[in-house]
């Protein structure tokens, strides 16, 4: 099957959508022949951004310099959107930003990313989908998480809560939606495993990462398939690794073990023997 939101004519905005995983989803819309609207803060990526989109057989393109931490911004957005193409079907809600945080880090770095990862994503899904909605027209609302939303290992504490708060709300939203009388729009959380984009800050591909392309290809098969949870593999970690990861987080409050077990000495036996079973 097929999303039916996946046709030519349709109205795809991305965020973050000059570079990386945005861009390939973009590229990936315009060859099914959509109208893609990619809106980035990196405006000096949105004119490579654009060109690629046209050659890519889209059906029209719009580009836009947007900052979607500022709520007037994504507003100003909807507002070009519609009066170009009459509204939206497929909202990404891609934009992110990450680095290096601790729990006592300062506190404009924790803004800056929670501000970009979950509240981007929250004015994004709120200022378009009404209108979405009110078109009656088969949509989708793709955010895009991390699987260190998931099972939050050290390092990058900021990051992490970003992305499992916008775990949580996309969870709470597609119980919202598929309750809503006249929606037609379809909820996805977007996992991607490790993929070479800039913000790796490799400048070559590294063997165990997937490219943005191959993440956005499992993407739509997954949306196709009617996935919600779309956790992608990559050249080093499969699924069955990721459900094992997984399956220990979640213990570690059942069990009641110390949080972050798995990077805790006392356990890591009982892990290496968690991972092992069954293989």
């Amino acid at each position: 099957m097929t999303h039916p939101a996946f046709r030519p004519e349709s109205v795809a905005v991305v965020t973050g959508g000059a570079s990386g995983i945005g861009l390939a989803a973009g590229l990936k819309f315009a060859a099914m022949g959509m109208r893609v609207v990619a809106a980035d803060s990196d405006t000096d990526k949105l004119a490579a951004a654009e060109k690629a989109l046209r050659n890519a057989g889209a059906a029209d393109v719009m580009t836009a310099a947007t900052d979607v931490s500022d709520r007037a911004q994504v507003e100003a957005l909807k507002k070009d959107v519609d009066a170009q193409f009459g509204g939206a079907d497929i909202m990404l809600n891609n934009a992110g930003v990450g680095g290096r945080t601790s729990s006592l880090g300062p506190l404009e770095v924790w803004e800056k990313i929670l501000s970009v990862n979950l509240w981007g994503a929250v004015h994004g899904t709120q200022v378009f989908a009404p209108g979405m909605i009110a078109r009656g027209r088969p949509g989708a609302i793709i955010n895009t998480g991390s699987k260190q939303g998931i099972t939050t290992p050290p390092g990058n504490p900021a990051y992490n809560v970003s992305k499992a708060g916008l775990k949580v709300f996309t969870e709470a939203l597609a119980h919202e939606l598929r309750n809503e009388e006249g929606s037609r729009i379809t909820t996805h959380l977007l996992v991607p495993g490790f993929v070479h984009t800039a913000m790796t800050g490799a400048t070559e591909k590294p063997p165990s990462a997937w490219t943005a392309e191959q993440t956005i290809d499992f993407f739509i098969e997954s949306v196709n398939r009617g996935d919600f949870y779309i956790l992608c593999p990559d050249n080093d970690v499969s699924r069955a690794l990721d459900e094992k990861r997984i399956a220990w987080a979640v213990g570690d409050i059942i069990e009641n073990r110390p949080p972050l077990s798995r990077w805790h000495p006392d356990y890591a036996e009982a892990f290496a023997a968690h991972l092992s079973a069954g293989t």
